[in-house]
Formats: C-alpha cells, structure tokens, sequence
C-alpha cells in the first residue's frame, strides 16, 4: 500500500486558488503530508523556491530582513515556498511585504503549529491569504484511492494504528513510527517557543488525557491527580491543541438547567498517536476500550469531512447532571442533528434522550456503526 500517491482532498481548494494572488497557508500536525502536498503543486507548476524554517541556514537568509534582500532572494522564481515557516521570525511581515510589493512572486507557507503562526500572520495578512488545514490521511481519501472493500478490512487497524501517511506507508514499521511521533517531536514547537521548560508534565498530562478518552475532562481533577495547577493545564491543553495534538468539544447547552455547561470533552486528532501515548496496540478484540477508539475515530473522521466540505456549523456533545448524553451534536443554519456512537451493530437502535428531543427539534438524528459509517463520513 504505497500512500504517497493518495490524492489529498485540499489539493482542488489550493489548485483553484493557485493564481489568486493571495498567500496560500496550510496548516497541520508534523508528518501528514504538507511538505509533500505542497512541493508536487510547485514542481508542477513551474520553477520554485523551497525553503525549510526548520534549517538554520534557511532563517538566516531572513537575518536583518528588507524589501530589497528579498527581492534578490526570490529573483527568478515564480513560486516560493516557505516551510515549517513558524520558525521564520516575522514571518507575517515578510510575507506581507511579498504580496504587497512582489505580485509576480505566488508565495506558499506551511506549518505545525498554529499558535505560532497564527500569531505572526492574522493581523498582516488580513485579506491577503487563503488558510487551510490538513489533517492526517482521512476516511473519504482513504476509501477513494483504494476502494470500500480495502478500507472496510482495514478499519480495525485505522482505530489501533491511526491514519498518518508513515503508518500506512511502512505497516512493517508501524508501532516504531508512532512512537517517534508521539514523542516531543509531534510538539517540538512548543517546547522550542512557549517556555516549557518540564517537558515531562506535557507528557504526564497527554498521558491522563489519552487514558481519559470519550470522558469528559475536568481540569481541577486533572490538577488534584496531576500535582500541576489548574491554569498551568489550561495553558498546556491550548498549546497541545494549537499544535494539532488534541482538540476540544464543547457541552451544548440552551434550555434546560440540568444540561452541564463547564466540562469539555478532549478528543486525540489521531488514534495512532493516542494508542503510542499510553503504549497499547494491541489488537482490537482483546482491548477494554473499543467504544473510546470508536468514538475518537468517528469524531476525527466527521470533523475532516466537513472540514474539507467546506462545513461551516459547529459541533458539541451533550449532557446532563443526571447522565444522559448524546455523543455528537451538530447545528447548523438554526438546526441541530444528533449521533451516538457504537461499535457494536447490535446497539444501533439505541434511542436519543427523551430529555432532549422534547426541548429541541431535530433535523437529522442516528447511531453510527462501522454498518453505516461510509454514509455518515460521506455526507455532510
């Protein structure tokens, strides 16, 4: 299975906004593809410039930076493409001053970290960029390259193993690549920019989110458990999510006084990554956390889909103080579509809360098996 080939679902978004003359930004954890992606648009498209902030000698070039160095930088190239480009210092500023002042000049920035460098870009780049997100290999893309039947088979590994393209690239390799992942490297711009100083309490706190998956997460327990206070987790967790680790989900709450409004669910964007966190691959039939692996992957999987479907609603869980729960709820456009969950088929008749279709109407509502998961991921 050779997923270098696999067409990613954001190369029809770049192509169509290639000639824009905007800044084209792709954001995204470390390893799914970016680099890739983005360096096979420009070989196609012409001659290019590809520069790395992870190199040295690549940020010096921007040492002491003005419009005339950069001109003499990019002379002679259509294209230029600046990745791991959180790592240029006022990346944001040059990249305004390219489109101001170098229209001939198409620029291309990737990067692993948001908070980095959402921070240099939002404000100059405002109006002169085009952002998007790529996420490790997705169902859809998946099921489109290698047919129904393939990804079918191969779900039960998708949930142990996850969906990065080294994963599915090299399965001989697949426990020691998730591991390397899953180590600092999956976070190394925190660790370089933010000032964490004790990498092991990021380690200690993914260790207690990742044995905490598809419960809700309470940050004063987290405090109690972990030795660490509370706004010191609130700050880690904003970090982890910024650099596409995990990612939060917020409780739905309007009407009823019994619904909780304070706690958060904190999903993994990757089961693979989550598994290597806690060591455990074993196979799915022996393990006590099927409906947690289930869950995170459906979750993962539907937020790629409507990401890359261009779906602009939001999502949450929902819950009350007297336990019962939707897993899933979206809203759009006034309406709401509920979902659970459930690995076992046999549970797929399973009934929304009576509580909250009597407060709140629904326009789309159902369990979600791996029966009925192709229909789900494949309509928004």
């Amino acid at each position: 299975m050779k997923i270098t080939t696999i067409p990613r679902q954001l190369e029809t978004d770049i192509r169509k906004n290639w000639d824009s003359g905007k800044v084209i930004i792709v954001l995204g954890p470390r390893q799914v593809g970016k680099t890739t992606l983005l360096t096979a648009l420009c070989a196609a498209q012409g001659n290019y410039l590809e520069l790395n902030g992870d190199n040295p000698e690549h940020r010096l070039l921007f040492a002491n930076w003005d419009t005339e160095r950069l001109r003499r930088l990019f002379a002679n190239y259509e294209t230029v493409f600046i990745d791991e480009a959180q790592r240029i210092p006022e990346v944001g500023l040059i990249a305004k001053v390219v489109h101001d002042q170098m229209p001939i000049v198409r620029l291309l920035l990737s990067g692993s970290s948001a908070l980095e460098i959402a921070g240099q870009i939002n404000e100059p780049l405002t109006g002169r960029k085009w952002e998007y997100t790529l996420f490790p290999i997705s169902y859809g893309e998946a099921l489109h390259h290698f047919g129904l039947m393939a990804v079918t088979q191969r779900l039960k590994d998708f949930m142990v193993y996850g969906m990065y393209p080294e994963v599915l690239n090299s399965p001989q390799n697949t426990e020691q690549v998730l591991r390397q992942l899953a180590g600092s490297y999956l976070y190394k711009d925190l660790l370089q920019y933010q000032g964490i100083r004790k990498p092991e309490v990021v380690d200690k706190l993914l260790l207690a989110l990742a044995l905490q998956l598809g419960n809700e997460v309470n940050y004063n327990e987290l405090s109690r458990n972990l030795g660490i206070d509370r706004h010191t987790i609130e700050t880690y967790i904003n970090l982890l999510e910024r650099a596409f680790v995990v990612f939060r989900v917020q409780p739905f709450n309007r009407n009823l006084r019994s619904e909780i409004s304070t706690s958060r669910k904190i999903y993994f964007y990757d089961n693979g990554i989550r598994n290597a966190i806690i060591g455990n691959f074993t196979p799915l039939h022996l393990r006590n956390d099927v409906g947690a692996l289930w869950e995170n992957f459906v979750v993962t999987e539907r937020i790629k889909a409507l990401q890359y479907n261009h779906w602009y609603g939001r999502w949450y869980f929902w819950r009350t103080h007297t336990r019962q729960e939707i897993d899933w709820v979206e809203e759009k456009d006034g309406q709401l579509s509920a979902f659970e969950f459930k690995w076992n088929p046999k549970k797929a008749s399973t009934r929304l809360p009576k509580t909250f279709l009597d407060t709140y109407p629904i326009a789309k509502s159902g369990t979600i098996t791996p029966d009925n998961l192709h229909d789900f991921l494949q309509h928004s």
